[in-house]
C-alpha cells in the first residue's frame, strides 16, 4: 500500500487530536490558573532499512506524540480579596481532594467557617509542611513569601511546589493536575506569591480561536487526501488488478 496513505491517515489522527486539545485549551481560556496543552511530534520512517534519499523523503512523516502541558507564565489581575493568591514564577499550590493531594495554579481560596483555608470547592490547602492552614480571626495578608499572617503574626505558609521539568503532571478536570509516580515535589525557590490576585489561563483567546480554526482546515486537508488516496486504490483494484 502506499505509504502517502499511511502519512495521510496518520496526519488525520495527528489533527484530530489536535483540534480537541485546541477546542479544550479555547473552552478553558477564562478559568484561573489554568494551563494549555500543546501538541508534540515524534519522527516516523515507514520503512526501518536504509532508504535511499528519495524513500525517505517519501516514507519520514511526523506522528503525533501527545500533548505537553504549556507551563508558560499567564496574566496577573488583581481581585482586591486577599485570599485570592497568584504564583509568578514556577511552581503549584497543593491541595487535599477526595482523590488524594493535587496541585493547582488556581488560587481563588477563602477560609471556611471553621477557620480553614480552602478552595472554592472547599478543599483544604496545604502549607510547605503538607499540612491544611488554620488562619485565627482576624485581617489576614499574605506575603511574597506564601507566609500567612494575622493581625501581623505569621501562623502558617502557604506551600508553593515545583517539578523536575521532565516531570509530565497530568491534568485532572480544567485546573487540577496529579504528579507521575515516583516524582517528589520540593519547594519552589524563586516562585512569587501575588496577594489580591488571580493568574488568568496562559491560554490567549484570539490565538486560540485561530489555533482551532487551523486545525479545522488541516483536519479537512488530511480528509480529502485520504478520501483521494482511497479513489486511487479503488481504481487499481477494480481495473489494473483485474488485467493481471
Amino acid at each position: 500500500m502506499d505509504s502517502g496513505y499511511y502519512a495521510a491517515m496518520t496526519g488525520l489522527l495527528a489533527r484530530t487530536q489536535a483540534l480537541d486539545a485546541a477546542a479544550a485549551n479555547l473552552a478553558n481560556a477564562q478559568t484561573p490558573g489554568y494551563r494549555a496543552e500543546r501538541e508534540y511530534f515524534r519522527s516516523v520512517l515507514l520503512d526501518s532499512a536504509p532508504a535511499s534519499q528519495i524513500g525517505q523523503a517519501v516514507n519520514h512523516f511526523g506522528l503525533l506524540g501527545g500533548d505537553r502541558l504549556n507551563m508558560g507564565q499567564g496574566p496577573i489581575q488583581p481581585t482586591g480579596n486577599p485570599l485570592d493568591l497568584a504564583i509568578e514564577g514556577q511552581g503549584f499550590f497543593q491541595i487535599q481532594t477526595q482523590n488524594g493531594p493535587r496541585f493547582t495554579r488556581d488560587g481563588s481560596f477563602h477560609r471556611s467557617q471553621t477557620g480553614m483555608l480552602v478552595t472554592e470547592k472547599s478543599e483544604p490547602v496545604l502549607s510547605s509542611g503538607g499540612k491544611p492552614i488554620q488562619i485565627p480571626p482576624g485581617e489576614v495578608s499574605v506575603g511574597a513569601n506564601g507566609v500567612v499572617s494575622v493581625a501581623g503574626g505569621a501562623v502558617d505558609t502557604v506551600g508553593v511546589f515545583a517539578f523536575p521539568s521532565t516531570a509530565q503532571l497530568t491534568p485532572e478536570g480544567a485546573d487540577r493536575y496529579v504528579v507521575p509516580q515516583g516524582v517528589a515535589p520540593q519547594l519552589s525557590k524563586d516562585a512569587v506569591v501575588r496577594e489580591g490576585a488571580l493568574e488568568s489561563a496562559n491560554e490567549d483567546t484570539i490565538q486560540g480561536t485561530l489555533d482551532l480554526v487551523v486545525m479545522q482546515r488541516q483536519a479537512e486537508m488530511m480528509q480529502k487526501a485520504l478520501t483521494v488516496f482511497h479513489t486511487e486504490f479503488n481504481k487499481f483494484a477494480s481495473e489494473d488488478l483485474a488485467r493481471v
